[in-house]
């Protein structure tokens, strides 16, 4: 057997990836492709020899040619699909094989991509399915967690305004409207979008989703819309679009303020028609899709600016779900922040770690401006610092105990800083503003990641352009 490991890069955390391709020159060309967007590769030549490597290593996505020496790439897909937890699976296959390509997304895998590869293409459905496990992984671990716990969907809370979150998605399931999913950033709207799927009809059907801020616009059409060989340049293979795959279920546009006007022009007239035409096709192929969108923006904003069509805004808002922030939900900020360090205590082996009165008075007088991202970050960070078996204020970060100190008084209702009466405060001069508050959480996000803002757009739950445009600093790509 002949594998290849590529050492590890300056990543602090990489996704395992097994190649299985027996030609020399393009398995070394994936190996290097998916080296440089960050993931730790394995190569191997054979299924037999992907057998024995998946027996032996975890690895959270395999991309396996169709046509191998001796099994083929399903049998590659059923040792794959066969793992706990199964790994993300990638079908590559050549002209002329489509039918099979098919064939193996029934039998569980989770992309195709034709030979010769579009190596833009092969990055972005990695990257795609790698998160799409992530999330799937972290699902699991919050229902072994909380098992016995409150819940809907991954979601935990028992404030009124998240039972009215609850209530509402399980209402709106049930008709078949376009979606718009509106908060703030770090308050969960892919979880919304996803307990939306699941409780309506085509829960059996794939929900599919994509960060349009994430895709550069020249990729984005044929991403969402699918191309035929030749389209453009580069496109040696036919592909299918987003679309087409979420067809019986689910599509989930997140950031869609972010979307090009263009785009938003096809978007309005796919939901309009429920055809999509192919780059580069001559006819249109019929689909069955529920769209559900979401943003952070203000969309009237964008509209009366000229960045987001008005048309398109009534088309997604049939029903529209607005998120609670994490200070509006009162006692669910200690019921989560408990969650975060029991899922601390599993996942690294620490002790199980509890708030002092203190600690915790904090955390509900904190405006909580990443809502729960920031603070499932603050409880990590709390877990992994504390001295004892409970988590003090000097285990909470400056920002928190400040933030605090100018939150809800003790007797306001629910403890929460939105509660409290505030005469004059536009006049007071220690109040910041919101753009200041979310710049300076910004900052602090890129602090924690040694300036990566790639990293840093990711935990902030917004795509990289957007980032750039926050700090005031042109995209360099």
């Amino acid at each position: 057997m002949n594998t290849q490991a590529q050492a590890q890069n300056s990543s602090p955390v990489q996704e395992a990836v097994l190649v299985v391709e027996d030609d020399r020159g393009h398995r070394q060309l994936l190996q290097e492709e998916l080296t440089e967007a960050g993931y730790a590769v394995t190569t191997v030549e054979s299924a037999e020899d992907a057998e024995q490597v998946l027996a032996q290593h975890a690895f959270s996505l395999v991309v396996s040619d169709l046509r191998l020496p001796g099994a083929d790439g399903f049998h590659v897909l059923e040792v794959t699909r066969a793992r706990a937890p199964a790994p993300g699976f990638i079908m590559l296959t050549g002209f002329g094989t489509i039918d099979q390509a098919v064939a193996a997304l029934k039998a569980g895998a989770d992309d195709f991509l034709t030979k010769p590869v579009d190596l833009d293409h092969l990055r972005l459905a990695a990257d795609r399915v790698t998160e799409a496990r992530r999330l799937k992984d972290e699902v699991r671990q919050y229902r072994e967690i909380l098992a016995q716990a409150d819940g809907f969907h991954g979601m935990q809370g028992r404030s009124p305004a998240m039972l009215h979150l609850f209530d509402l998605i399980r209402r709106i399931a049930v008709a078949d409207g376009s979606v718009l999913i509106t908060g703030e950033s770090g308050t969960g709207k892919e979880l919304v979008a996803r307990a939306l799927h699941a409780e309506s009809e085509r829960a059996a059907g794939p929900f599919v989703a994509i960060n349009c801020a994430g895709i550069p616009e020249a990729l984005l059409e044929s991403e969402l819309l699918g191309h035929v060989a030749g389209a453009f340049s580069g496109a040696k293979g036919a592909r299918r679009g987003l679309f087409t795959e979420a067809d019986g279920g689910t599509l989930f546009l997140d950031e869609i303020a972010e979307m090009p006007v263009a785009m938003q022009s096809k978007l309005l007239r796919l939901l309009q028609d429920g055809r999509v035409r192919p780059v580069g096709a001559n006819e249109e192929i019929a689909t069955d899709v529920r769209i559900v969108a979401a943003t952070h923006q203000d969309l009237q904003a964008h509209i009366a600016d000229g960045r987001f069509r008005e048309d398109l805004y009534y088309r997604l808002e049939t029903f529209r779900i607005e998120i609670p922030p994490l200070r509006a939900r009162g006692d669910d900020i200690e019921r989560l922040a408990l969650q975060f360090l029991r899922e601390q205590a599993l996942a690294r082996g620490l002790p199980e770690r509890r708030l002092s009165p203190e600690a915790l008075r904090a955390l509900v007088r904190y405006s909580f401006p990443g809502n729960v991202r920031e603070l499932a970050s603050l409880m990590e960070r709390a877990a992994t610092l504390a001295a004892g078996e409970v988590i003090e204020t000097r285990d909470l970060p400056e920002r928190v105990l400040q933030g605090a100190a100018h939150g809800a008084p003790d007797d306001a209702p629910d403890g929460r800083p939105d509660s409290m009466p505030v005469p004059g405060v536009e006049d007071d001069p220690q109040w910041p503003t919101l753009e200041e508050r979310e710049r300076d959480y910004i900052h602090r996000v890129l602090e924690h990641v040694d300036g990566n803002k790639q990293r840093a757009a990711r935990i902030l739950g917004i795509g990289r352009k957007t980032l750039y445009r926050k700090l005031g600093e042109s995209d360099p790509t």
